[in-house]
């Protein structure tokens, strides 16, 4: 993997893929889970509009008064956007709708693609003592993720065990690729995770098998099964780990926290 060695203050990760569907926000709400289960302290930013990790972590949308729209358009401050959840550690800056017309309002700024980088290193975030910040993305390559990417020292990409996945992913490399020249040169490639894994299908084991041969050591040893305990969970508000601790999905997300702890040893 590339150098992944925990920079000072915690590790912002964004979990990124502009495809729909690749189970993008329930791996960042499961490993937010997971991580904490192993001692660390973790903070997941919603910064997709339809809101579902901010749901699927208990946050009721009447509870939403200030959002990621808030924290990056009317510079608030972290103490009033922090929501605590039912899981000690475990904190998110909710989402609303009104974050899908943030795309057309970061427009006019000059600092528009800097406001979540500069947000989440607001003085005040030294006191939550985070370990990690895990961002959830919107299903685009906007300005949206783009924050996001600034904001980020590194990048998760969930692929789906899909035909075509690979295809998509070329598109996500080359906007990495653009905001490394623009504005983050230290961003790095946190690794790919293959999600909705299924070992009976062939079609799973040719996707593995193409994405260890083309991107190597950055495919996680973890691989996500597709499992019902996984997807019943964000209708009860809770991730699987709680939902149902012994199930497959559960013990996946265990492992690759495990293996991210493991990688991101100084």
């Amino acid at each position: 993997m590339s150098d992944l060695s925990r920079p000072k203050g915690p590790k912002i990760i964004a979990v990124a893929n502009q495809k729909g569907g690749v189970g993008k926000t329930t791996t960042t709400i499961n490993l937010a889970a997971a991580l904490v289960e192993e001692g660390r302290r973790v903070l997941v930013v919603d910064l997709d509009p339809q809101g579902n990790a901010s749901t699927g972590l208990g946050i009721e949308v009447d509870d939403r008064e200030f959002t990621t729209y808030e924290l990056l358009l009317e510079d608030l401050d972290l103490n009033d956007v922090i929501h605590k959840t039912d899981y000690d550690g475990l904190c998110i800056v909710p989402a609303t709708v009104d974050l899908s017309s943030a795309d057309i309002e970061l427009m006019s700024s000059e600092k528009r693609s800097f406001l979540l980088h500069d947000a989440l290193r607001q003085t005040q975030m030294d006191a939550f003592k985070f370990d990690y910040i895990l961002i959830d993305c919107p299903p685009s390559l906007n300005l949206l993720t783009v924050n996001a990417m600034i904001a980020a020292h590194s990048i998760l990409v969930p692929l789906q065990s899909e035909f075509f996945a690979l295809e998509g992913l070329s598109q996500l490399m080359m906007t990495i690729r653009e905001v490394r020249q623009s504005g983050n040169k230290e961003l790095r490639i946190e690794g790919v995770v293959l999600t909705m894994y299924d070992k009976r299908n062939n079609l799973s084991q040719q996707v593995e098998s193409d994405a260890r041969a083309n991107l190597g050591d950055l495919v996680f040893k973890t691989m996500i099964p597709r499992n019902v305990r996984v997807s019943e969970s964000p209708s009860f508000a809770m991730p699987v780990l709680s939902y149902d601790s012994q199930s497959k999905g559960a013990v996946a997300y265990r492992a690759l926290a495990k293996e991210m702890i493991e990688n991101n040893q100084a």
